[in-house]
This record gives C-alpha cells, structure tokens and sequence, in this order.
C-alpha cells in the first residue's frame, strides 16, 4: 500500500486540502463577524495552492498510481482538477457578495465547498471503486447540507431533502452496481476488473446488471433524465450561490468518474453502456430544451439548459474513444465556464429583499446597464452555441466525436435540439434589448464580482481564439 512518505507525493494537493478545511473549521469558531472576510481569503488562498501543488508534478503524459492502485494521478486528473479550482475561485468571488447581502456569510458554506472540492478531486482520481464511492459521497453531503444552508428558508429546505433522499436513492444503486460487479470479478481495482472481463468467461446477464446500476448512479449525478427529477427545484430552491456551485464545478467530477468507472473499469462492455448513454442523452436532449421553453425563472430555464447540456457531454462520452472523451472534457470545462457566468450574473443583479431571478426581472437591462447586457449576452449565445463563441466550438467537437463513432442519427437530433434550444436562449436577450424596465434597483455588485462577471463574459469570445490550444490539451490528456 503506502511504504514511504514519498509514496504520498501524487496526493499532496488533496492532503492540503484536508489540512485547510479542517483548519478553516477550527478556525470559523473563533472568528467573528466582521472578519468573517478573512475565512474567505484562506479559502480562496487554498485553492489557489492546491492549484500550484497540482501543477509541481504537472505530467499531461504521465500516470502514477499510489495506495495500491486506489488513488491515480494522470494527465486527464490534473487538467478536470484545476479547472475545478478554477471554477471554485469563481464561485467564491461571486457567493462572497451574495452571502453578505442575505445574511448567510458564515465559515461553514467554506468549510462545506471545500470539503465537496476535496470529493471531487478524490473522484476524480479513483482508481478503485472505494475510493469512487468516498469520494462521491463526499461530494454529495456536502451538497445536500449547502442547500440547506439557508435554515429560515422552508424552500431551501424542502429542496434539501428531496435532493438527499433522490441522491441517497442513486447512491444506493450505484453501490449495488458496484457489488455485484464485486461478486462476479473478486476484484474492487479498476483496471483489474477491466483485465478480468476481457476475458469473457463472466455470465452477460450479470454484467448487465451491474453496468444498468452503476449507469443509474452515473445519470442522477449528471442529473440526466429520466434521473433529473431534483435539478429544477434544487436549482430553484437553493440559494442562488449554492445553485452556482451545484451547477459547475462537480460536472468536472461527474465526467472524471464516469471515464473511470466505464472507460478504465467496464472497458470490455462498452458495447452494453454506451447504448445506455445514449438513451439518456436523447431523452436529456428533448426534454432538457423542451421543458426549458415553458420555464419563466431564469433558475429554473438554466436547471432544464443543464439537462441538455448533459446530452451533449454524454455524447462525447459513449462514442468510447479517447476524442470522445476529450471532447466531454472540453465540453464540461466550457460550460463550467459559461454555467458560473449566468448565475453570476443572477448574483450581481439582485441585492437584499430583491432576487433577480425572473426572467422578467431582466426586462431593460441594456437601458439600465448596457454593459452588464452586453457581458449576458456573450453567455447566453455561448450558451447556445452561437459563432463565434466557444460554445459553438464545444459542440461542434462533440457532435464530431460522435460522427466518428457511428452515432450519426443521434447526432441529427443534437442539432435539432440546438436549434430549439436557441429559442429560450433569444428570449431573455430579447427581454434584456427590446423590453422597457419594469424597476429601476440600483446595481449594487461590488468591483471584484464586476470584474470576475467582465472576465467570465470576455472569455466566452476570446477563448475561441486558444480553441486549438485547449483542445489540444484535452487530447493529449486522454492519450
């Protein structure tokens, strides 16, 4: 297992991690109020390390594996990893604002993020099917108590307990998965069930079982449907930082947990999950842009967007082949991108006693804040895939992926979709530069959420031009 203290080396980043979160939990105790602004720069600083400390043994090409095989340090998890602590800086800047204004600025929504980072990047590197399920579930509660964070809230709350019940459920089913994969290979080693199937010897109908079960489990974390049941009115429900962080950062980890539990571990059934995946991928695309139109909250229309966008990632992903997965991977880092712009943009929007999350709430916004306007205008049309913007380019390289494979007739239904899909995209810009104001609330978002909110709008027109670059990397990280 673990003979030397440099066997420990490949999981620094997360080690520190652990440290700082439970010296920000000690440290919650003892700090007032006012300087409640200081557990957000320890917060913030951490990330910004463990950032640093991935990138020290940053190898695209390199795979290390520790702990008996449990825990893996690989291009692939290093590149989902710092985009999760890019996308957690983000959201941090944005709920520091949000949290103030509703009185909710308290230790334990830091303590809490961070304890949902350190599950992601532990997903992320599983390479045992325990070390999956610890870190997904550490992800998960952390998830289930932030929602709740907003204890005078009673939708909050009872958005709280449908997501634990729901997300209890889905983990249930993705352990009896697990188990009976378990049972039938004697082995909890991804790559040792991987070699152990490609035998053939096991009975189908078994595996078959096992692959309905952990794809159940893979669905609900997605929030694909028919397993998206909790999105909207989590989204809804959860306060609108929480929602921002539900919304971003752990559709990194899904995509690094489903490569390593069907791409590494159920590499032999391939045939069997990808017609799985694709299945959700369809029923995500339809109903997702569908059930989008009919929504008047703007929380709610980017809850069923999500679904949708979750077709697009699950089509790279069943394609089965190395493209396809750096194609989900360029794909989910996009989209965090654009998905913690939107929100952001709810955030900077609203102030105490007012949440901007109508979409008629956006009515005038081009005569009331032309640049704000201009900045949620980037976001929507990358959102729905418009040229130039990188949105376009995300979609395209998945459509492209899953050309490759043979999955033309799904393809068809994608740009379909899209198109669709465009129409509630055009509808809020259209209320933004063509409807009258209906209030006149003074923007009250502070110079470092304006900043943040400018760079998250700019990116979506300039990363077009490092296209190639990211692509690139996602590539190389998937070789």
């Amino acid at each position: 297992m673990i003979d030397t203290w440099t066997d420990l080396l490949p999981m620094l980043p997360e080690l520190f991690l652990l440290g700082m979160v439970n010296l920000i939990l000690i440290a919650g105790l003892f700090i007032d109020e006012r300087r409640r602004g200081l557990v957000h720069f320890i917060a913030t600083l951490t990330l910004a390390f463990a950032a640093i400390l991935t990138l020290r043994d940053f190898d695209i090409d390199g795979r290390v594996a520790v702990a008996g095989g449990m825990f893996i340090r690989d291009g692939a998890g290093d590149v989902l990893k710092l985009f999760v602590y890019l996308t957690m800086g983000i959201v941090f800047v944005y709920a520091k604002f949000y949290l103030r204004t509703h009185k909710l600025f308290v230790a334990e929504f830091y303590t809490l993020a961070l304890f949902s980072v350190l599950g992601m990047c532990v997903l992320i590197s599983g390479g045992n099917l325990l070390t999956i399920y610890l870190g997904l579930e550490l992800m998960a509660l952390s998830s289930y108590a932030l929602v709740a964070l907003d204890r005078d809230s009673p939708v909050a709350a009872e958005s709280a307990m449908k997501y634990f019940v729901l997300g209890a459920l889905a983990s249930g089913l993705l352990l009896y998965g697990m188990s009976i994969l378990y049972g039938v290979t004697g082995s909890l080693d991804l790559s040792e069930i991987a070699t152990r199937l490609s035998s053939g010897e096991y009975p189908k109908v078994v595996l078959a079982f096992a692959v309905v079960f952990i794809v159940v489990g893979i669905g609900f974390k997605f929030g694909a449907v028919p397993f998206h049941m909790w999105v909207p009115d989590v989204y809804q429900g959860a306060p609108t930082a929480i929602t921002l962080l539900l919304a971003s950062a752990p559709k990194l980890a899904a995509v690094g947990m489903t490569f390593r539990l069907l791409s590494e571990g159920l590499e032999p059934l391939a045939r069997d999950w990808s017609q799985m995946l694709g299945f959700l991928a369809l029923m995500s695309l339809v109903v997702g842009n569908f059930a989008a139109i009919a929504q008047t909250n703007l929380k709610r229309m980017l809850a069923y967007s999500t679904i949708s966008h979750v077709g697009f990632v699950l089509l790279g992903i069943l394609a089965g082949s190395d493209d396809g997965m750096a194609a989900a991977m360029f794909y989910a880092i996009t989209y965090a991108l654009m998905t913690t712009g939107a929100f952001g943009m709810i955030i900077a929007l609203s102030n105490a006693g007012f949440e901007c999350e109508r979409i008629e709430d956006f009515k005038g916004l081009n005569q009331r804040n032309p640049w704000f306007a201009f900045l949620m205008l980037l976001i929507l049309a990358s959102l729905a895939g418009f040229p130039p913007l990188v949105g376009f380019f995300s979609k395209l390289y998945v459509l492209q992926a899953a050309i490759n494979a043979g999955w033309l007739w799904l393809t068809v239904v994608a740009v379909v979709m899209a198109v669709i899909g465009a129409y509630y995209y055009l509808r809020v810009i259209k209320v933004m530069y063509f409807d009258e104001p209906e209030h006149e609330h003074a923007l009250q978002a502070p110079g470092d959420v304006r900043v943040v909110l400018a760079a998250n709008g700019l990116l979506q027109l300039l990363l077009t031009f490092f296209v190639g670059s990211l692509t690139a990397l996602c590539v190389a990280a998937w070789q």
